[in-house]
């Protein structure tokens, strides 16, 4: 039986998580990874009880929705509410880090972002990853893996 990559199994619990997104303009799933092995994961949506852009739209400002939480922020707050470091662990993610995620990224201490897709790639939160030393790998999720599941 051939088996799938880490990067590729890690991509795939990201990709799964952003099936629970609650945001209409965009599904992102991310999974914090510390020695091969899942510490948390996120999507992006709203507070916890509050109103969903799929039920209520989407709340824009300056061209944002202010009602979501991004996927890397509700991983990195997973951990922070339940007790789990976050100093040296990978992050998978669906798509490329926002600047604002980049930042939490780095000041959480994880260490390397692995995303599947571009998404208005910001030239800044690659330079403040590199001048963090945090690794950015674009590793593109191949879907075929999840057939393997059909054997």
């Amino acid at each position: 039986m051939e088996r799938i990559t880490w990067d590729q199994y890690f991509m795939a619990q990201s990709h799964l998580l952003a099936l629970r997104s609650t945001c209409t303009r965009l599904a992102v799933g991310a999974t914090i990874v510390r020695d091969k092995r899942i510490i948390a994961g996120g999507y992006n949506g709203s507070i916890a009880g509050g109103a969903h852009c799929i039920d209520e739209g989407c709340y824009v400002i300056d061209g944002h929705c202010v009602r979501t939480i991004h996927a890397e922020m509700n991983a990195i707050l997973q951990c922070a509410k339940f007790g789990v470091p976050t100093e040296g662990a990978e992050m998978y993610v669906t798509h490329f880090p926002c600047l604002h995620c980049c930042k939490a990224i780095i000041q959480s201490g994880i260490r390397a972002v692995y995303y599947a897709q571009d998404y208005k790639n910001d030239p800044y939160a690659l330079e403040l990853f590199q001048q963090a030393n945090v690794r950015v790998e674009h590793v593109p999720f191949n879907k075929e893996v999840l057939s393997l599941l059909q054997r």
